[in-house]
């Protein structure tokens, strides 16, 4: 991923584009590179909260909740080291359990104190993703739907809350319902094709191996520029033919 949620300059983050294109790059980018379910991705948080914090400082329309969010991102960008480590200015935490839970208290906090905020809506979604990663579905769960519920319908972050949604139903075993919002995911014309390749997964993780081939079958001539092509055809060559 390139830079440039790093560095937009203040002038920059006065211009609504460019925090489109910034939020919609590493949207993009976390989308793309998304493992699969329960696989480590701490590096990925970090880069995507960067996304998250551009975006909400400029929408917010608050300085205190923009504030308080971007402590969200300092906590979320923290390195994992038992000591300072030179010309690192820190947090520093002991586990990735421990980053995880300053990120869910900080962004909970934004979203106590800043409610009905653009920040504390992003909040919502940066506390999900850390609870899913401290293993507390039902509140990453009650995150995401949250975010879902109070972000605009073109938010170029609708995806990231429901790949979320769609991980916790994984993890909870409720296959059926996560192919549903695969689905639903795949709506989103940037991202449909990880959306696809995704729903083709939970479905033959359920057993519907001949609709998950199906969706992969066709993958190529429905995703013709998609960088994912590869990885479908792999998917598929998996499942075999079926006969």
């Amino acid at each position: 991923m390139s830079n440039s949620a790093h560095e937009l300059t203040r002038k920059d983050m006065k211009a609504p584009d460019k925090f489109q294109v910034a939020a919609t790059q590493a949207a993009s980018w976390a989308a793309a590179r998304r493992k699969p379910i329960l696989v480590a991705v701490g590096a990925l948080v970090a880069l995507f909260l960067i996304a998250l914090v551009v975006l909400s400082v400029r929408a917010s329309g608050s300085q205190k909740a923009g504030s308080a969010l971007y402590q969200t991102l300092v906590a979320a960008s923290g390195e994992i080291s038992s000591v300072p480590l030179p010309n690192v200015p820190g947090p520093f935490y002991k586990t990735d359990a421990e980053r995880q839970k300053a990120v869910a208290e900080s962004a909970a906090k934004v979203r106590q104190e800043h409610g009905g905020s653009r920040a504390a809506v992003t909040a919502a979604l940066a506390e999900a993703d850390a609870r899913f990663r401290l293993g507390e579905l039902d509140a990453a769960l009650a995150g995401y739907q949250a975010f879902l519920a109070g972000a605009d319908k073109d938010d170029p972050l609708r995806f990231a809350a429901l790949d979320g949604v769609a991980r916790v139903q994984e993890s909870k075993g409720q296959l059926a319902e996560a192919a549903q919002t695969w689905q639903q995911a795949g709506e989103i014309k940037p991202f449909a094709d990880r959306a696809t390749l995704e729903r083709a997964r939970v479905l033959a993780k359920a057993g519907k191996a001949d609709e998950a081939r199906q969706l992969l079958s066709g993958f190529e001539a429905n995703f013709k520029d998609s960088r994912l092509r590869p990885e479908a055809a792999e998917r598929l060559a998996r499942l075999g033919t079926g006969k």
